[in-house]
């Protein structure tokens, strides 16, 4: 069998398990391509899944990043009586240690995993159902542990099924705001904030063509794409951190996803700028779904009018921009970064669970398990974490 065959679903003979679980038959693909049709079908119905697990942000990052990496594709699909999908999980497969291990697509570029859930099927589904559907993995697919991390607990308003699932607390937290209806603007981002960056501001509205604005046009998107990627080093190198945007393929998949169109308007990820005739003064960029804005990457100009908080600027502008548009929510991504605490006051709970599939992942979850709640326990202890800093600079 080829890598572009599916894994064909026994509908005949239903095994044992389909009695006491609403799933009637399960497909794996191995070919990104085959799946396409079921994926859009759920993204075309009143599914639940975040923006990061939309077809056209995981087809480019498995093809440019996760290809590169080593990793192999597989998309789990199961239907009920009628062939009517009612999940899609869209993983890849690596092997560590001898361990073959299933994860989500998107790597660090997702900030929220979810499988893509029928959103009826999402509100009844039972651990049988999941169980259903991790017995078709195990009896057909070499894979040792399921590794399902960096998930929310609810998405728009339902909780995410796989909180069924013994889990736990993910490393980082998530800061988010939350949006509600007729929120005044002073209460989103407090009066005395806004008038520090209005006083700021004045300062950039001095320069020719200042503006904010959400790129539109390819060209547009191309030339501040390439003001980021001409920056983001020199920012990330002032910090001493890893060069990750040069990891191989990363720019090419985020080109091609800045670059596709939504059905609706827009694109896959979204640009959000400050602008002026002489300079991109900031980038920030992320995902949208009409109700949610989640931040993915940023920076801002290594000039003298840094000085006047351009970045902090910019996401009152993002903030705003999508609180008139009714959005009811907004994340700037995972981490503990201290101009997100200034915008964004709860955290989402973020979760992740290893699921065993045989003896040898039984151990290899409860290894993850445990690495995750140290790594856990590092970041959110100041002590540990400065440590853990110092030792990284001293490393490098």
């Amino acid at each position: 069998m080829t890598m572009a065959a599916a894994i064909e679903s026994r509908n005949a003979a239903a095994p044992a398990w389909s009695a006491s679980s609403r799933i009637a038959a399960v497909d794996i693909f191995t070919d990104l391509d085959q799946a396409e049709t079921v994926w859009r079908s759920l993204e075309l119905q009143d599914h639940l899944s975040t923006p990061y697990q939309r077809f056209d942000f995981l087809r480019p990052w498995q093809r440019m990043v996760g290809a590169r990496a080593g990793l192999q594709p597989l998309v789990v699909v199961a239907y009920d009586g009628d062939r009517v999908p009612l999940l899609l999980l869209p993983l890849v497969l690596r092997q560590a240690w001898g361990i073959r291990i299933a994860h989500f697509m998107g790597g660090k570029h997702a900030t929220f995993n979810m499988a893509l859930w029928n959103r009826d099927f999402a509100a009844v589904v039972s651990r049988a159902d999941l169980d259903a559907v991790f017995a078709v993995i195990r009896e057909r697919v070499s894979v040792d542990v399921l590794a399902f991390d960096q998930q929310p607990l609810t998405w728009q308003d339902l909780p995410n099924p796989m909180g069924l699932l013994r889990h736990q607390p993910s490393v980082n937290d998530c800061p988010m705001m939350t949006i509600a209806p007729g929120m005044p603007a002073t209460v989103r981002v407090n009066h005395s904030m806004r008038q520090r960056l209005k006083t700021k501001e004045r300062k950039l509205q001095a320069l020719p063509g200042y503006r904010y604005h959400v790129a539109a046009g390819d060209a547009d998107i191309k030339r501040l794409l390439d003001a980021f990627f001409r920056i983001k080093p020199l920012r990330m190198a002032e910090q001493n951190l890893p060069h990750v945007f040069a990891e191989p393929g990363v720019e090419d998949f985020i080109r091609d996803a800045c670059m596709t169109p939504l059905p609706g308007g827009g694109r896959v990820i979204e640009i959000h700028a400050l602008d002026s005739d002489g300079e991109v003064i900031a980038v920030f960029a992320g995902v949208a779904d009409g109700t949610r804005f989640s931040m993915m990457f940023n920076t801002y100009t290594v000039s003298a009018i840094s000085r006047y908080s351009p970045g902090l600027i910019l996401v009152r502008h993002i903030v705003d921009h999508y609180a008139e548009r009714g959005y009811r929510s907004l994340d700037l991504g995972v981490g503990s970064d201290g101009y997100k605490k200034l915008f964004c006051k709860a955290n989402e709970p973020i979760f992740d669970c290893f699921i065993p599939l045989g003896p040898r992942g039984s151990v290899a979850a409860i290894a993850m398990s445990a690495s995750s709640r140290t790594k856990r326990l590092v970041k959110t202890s100041p002590a540990l974490l400065g440590l853990a800093h110092w030792l990284r600079r001293a490393f490098r």
